[in-house]
């Protein structure tokens, strides 16, 4: 059992190898070249002859809860190669990262493939809700010009707003998870990462007559319906959030459970309001 950490060069290459044998659409080399790997990430890996072949990473995080701010972590990247498995590694790398949380909370998100691994370790199914609203709109006014987070002065201007500036959501949201974000970006799961302004950077774009706004940084309130109109090329009839929009779009829905990534606690007791934790701090 080995911990990696971001100034361990030859083992994150060990960790990057193991990604995509059981992640075949995920990568860590370009958020890794782009430095976005801190001292908040941690991957404990299993190790044969250099090789990672099990892991469990932890995300350190600052979640919110119901306007509380709480220090927990954030499981991702757990799982064995296709060779190894059948052997306890994936749950000795999860006993290993659990262990070094303390008493800390800790969050996941799975797939419905495993949903019957993490209670073992005292973890507990959360419902997530879909938010959705109806609203009409024509494209209109200059459009919100795209950022590109491969270039380090975007990158930075994310992690401050991040970090600064209001959280998309109090119910149940984070703050500081700009890496998280970029992660997203650097492997091309990201929508477009929209300026309204200096200070209001919002991920979003339009399929069908739906706009999908995933995510809003930003230093201050401002008027997001007013902005809508920028973000879109085509006329919408509705709206989709991916985080608890109270703040940013009173009006809007429940639509539905989440069911593309349930949601899995430990040691934290969540709002009974319906909640959807911020799509781009999923890790």
């Amino acid at each position: 059992m080995t911990e990696i950490g971001p100034g361990d060069a030859a083992l994150k290459t060990a960790f990057c190898d193991y990604v995509p044998q059981v992640f075949r659409k995920a990568d860590f080399r370009r958020w890794t070249d782009w430095g976005e790997w801190n001292d908040d990430y941690r991957a404990f890996s299993i190790l044969e002859d250099g090789r990672a072949v099990a892991n469990a990473s932890l995300m350190r995080m600052r979640l919110l809860v119901e306007g509380r701010e709480v220090t927990a972590f954030q499981f991702g990247a757990v799982g064995c190669v296709p060779s190894h498995r059948g052997r306890g590694l994936a749950r000795a790398a999860m006993e290993a990262a659990l262990e070094s949380c303390g008493d800390a909370p800790v969050i996941l998100f799975a797939n419905k493939t495993v949903l019957d691994f993490y209670p073992r370790f005292g973890f507990v199914p959360e419902r997530e809700t879909l938010f959705a609203a109806r609203h009409e709109a024509m494209p209109g006014g200059p459009p919100a010009p795209s950022l590109d987070l491969a270039e380090p002065a975007v990158r930075a201007g994310l992690a401050a707003l991040s970090s600064e500036g209001l959280p998309v959501t109090e119910r149940f949201g984070a703050r500081a998870y700009s890496t998280i974000a970029s992660w997203y970006e650097a492997n091309k799961f990201a929508r477009p990462l929209r300026r309204l302004g200096d200070d209001a950077w919002v991920f979003a774009s339009v399929e069908g007559d739906t706009l999908y706004i995933d995510d809003v940084f930003a230093r201050r309130p401002f008027d997001l319906r007013a902005e809508i109109p920028r973000l879109i090329d085509r006329p919408i009839t509705s709206i989709q959030f991916g985080f608890t929009p109270e703040r940013w779009w009173p009006g809007a829905e429940p639509a539905g459970e989440d069911t593309e990534a349930y949601l899995f606690v430990r040691g934290l007791t969540l709002p009974r309001e319906p909640h959807r934790f911020p799509a781009m701090a999923h890790t």
